[in-house]
């Protein structure tokens, strides 16, 4: 499975071409919408959340709510584009200097000036309109299909928030995904530990008051992945390296790590390695789950446990130091609608990147022209590692 994406945070819309999803997927639209909604939750997001609510088009691929085995075009209307059809019009414009909402002071810590001087824009709007992460937008979609494909496997993803600003969670325990679902739900700033709600809410509305923002770390749980997706016989067939590559490939994120992660480092080995057992009812498992769901590469049947780190958003309601591309001079950064907090809307677009990587692994794995077949195909395969 492959996909592009593609279209600009204020133009006409967002669009993907997916190619690779087997034929005969149940997928209705509101599968979808109901990420696109998710997305958009979260206490911290800002005004952009109250003039969009998406919604997708499904212009080809699905027939009857079935997927044909043929390219899935999905689109996104930005319901914001009439504010914006002459700044961001496909047509030429006499004088480029003179344009309306024209941007060049660059943002620190966003792609602004690099994206400028990579690509010779003198309007950085040029840059920050592709670079936002309204692009995460159509890869929720994405990762809807992906999703609704491993659910239909019983494969299942939740995602949830640790931290934010600095307030850490209790990290919930012996929980199934389907636990971890409803309670990220459950919770405005999608944090399985209720008691510590208000006070990431308290850090978020403190740094809305002083035009700043905050970051936290999120993580993915997949349960129910079969034994072996991914591969030891080439650097980028590992799969934890393609997740890995997916959750910093997301707007802000800036590390990411598996089981206890980093703290790996601090730990004696006898207490990271996962010791392996093995009983008639559940085949090969481990005592523990310290490397996240890997070895070598590939998955050993414990549950993905993935986490990312989000930086604050850099687009500041107060403003830092930077400089005018046009006259050189020291002047405050450009300020574009933002979030004081995306970190629980952040969680959900880390569920959809994670479930899109191994959905793609268990179509490299499996039977992809036909997903009756492949279904028939995991039962086997899975039967088969038990008793191996």
């Amino acid at each position: 499975m492959r996909f592009f994406t593609a279209g600009e945070s204020h133009g006409p819309e967002l669009t993907a071409i997916i190619e690779g999803v087997p034929a005969g997927l149940p997928l209705l639209i509101e599968d979808i919408n109901h990420e696109l909604a998710r997305r958009q939750k979260g206490y911290g997001r800002g005004g952009r959340m109250i003039i969009e609510t998406d919604q997708v088009k499904i212009t080809s691929g699905v027939r009857h709510g079935e997927t044909l085995g043929s390219p899935i075009t999905l689109v996104v209307e930005n319901k914001d584009w009439k504010n914006w059809s002459s700044v961001m019009s496909a047509d030429p414009v006499e004088d480029k200097k003179k344009l309306v909402r024209r941007v060049a002071k660059p943002r620190p810590g966003h792609a602004d000036l690099v994206g400028g001087i990579k690509y010779g824009h003198t309007d950085l709007r040029n840059v920050l309109e592709r670079s936002s992460a309204r692009e995460t937008t159509i890869r929720v979609a994405i990762g809807a299909i992906a999703k609704k494909l491993l659910r239909e496997l019983e494969i299942e993803v939740a995602g949830h928030v640790l931290e934010i600003g600095g307030v850490k969670g209790a990290i919930a325990k012996n929980l199934t995904v389907t636990e971890i679902q409803q309670k990220s739900e459950a919770s405005e700033v999608r944090c399985l530990d209720a008691a510590v709600d208000e006070q990431m809410k308290a850090v978020i509305d403190r740094a809305k008051k002083e035009g700043n923002t905050v970051g936290g770390v999120v993580e993915v749980v997949v349960g129910g992945v079969p034994i072996g997706l991914g591969s030891y016989t080439q650097w980028d067939n590992k799969l934890d390296a393609k997740i890995a590559q997916a959750v910093v490939s997301i707007n802000a994120f800036k590390g990411v790590e598996f089981g206890v992660g980093f703290e790996a480092a601090r730990l004696p080995g006898s207490e990271v390695m996962d010791e392996i057992v093995w009983d008639e009812k559940t085949g090969y498992t481990r005592t523990s789950n310290n490397l996240g769901g890997f070895e070598g590469g590939m998955t050993n049947g414990m549950p993905i446990v993935v986490r990312g780190v989000m930086k604050p958003i850099p687009t500041l309601y107060k403003p830092l130091k930077s400089v005018n591309i046009d006259t050189k001079e020291p002047y405050k950064a450009s300020v574009e609608r933002s979030d004081s907090c995306a970190v629980p809307a952040a969680s959900v677009v880390a569920e959809a990147v994670v479930a899109i990587e191994v959905a793609k692994a268990v179509l490299d794995k499996f039977d992809a022209d036909s997903f009756v077949r492949m279904k028939e195909e995991i039962k086997n395969y899975r039967r088969y590692t038990q008793t191996f």
